[in-house]
């Protein structure tokens, strides 16, 4: 890019001038300062702790007839102050998990 902008130069425009016209270019690929972790949109949610989803997965194995190993977790999230909701891949099926902050399921259906 400065090759390209250098050889443009014609008569009456400077080194200088092409400097700082570069200069600007590159100024506007900068990126402004990281945001703060509780604004990053990862974080913008209570997510259900890890034996609590380990809790569901056991759960939605059982419902759906599959070996525990083959239920992930695929995502979690507060949904008040002592309830989580988990979002499970049960061996290719999607389900969901509705389980209180004491480990108890109350909930576990086909999403």
């Amino acid at each position: 890019m400065l090759m390209s902008l250098l050889q443009l130069r014609g008569p009456g425009v400077s080194a200088t001038g092409v400097f700082m016209a570069s200069l600007i270019l590159l100024a506007g690929c900068a990126s402004g300062p990281e945001p703060a972790p509780q604004e990053m949109a990862r974080s913008s949610h209570q997510t259900a702790p890890a034996d609590l989803q380990l809790l569901c997965a056991s759960a939605a194995a059982n419902s759906a007839g599959v070996e525990g190993a083959r239920v992930l977790p695929v995502s979690s999230q507060q949904l008040d102050a002592g309830n989580y909701q988990v979002e499970l891949d049960a061996a290719g099926s999607r389900m969901s998990c509705i389980i209180d902050g004491e480990g108890n399921v109350t909930s576990i259906q086909p999403s």
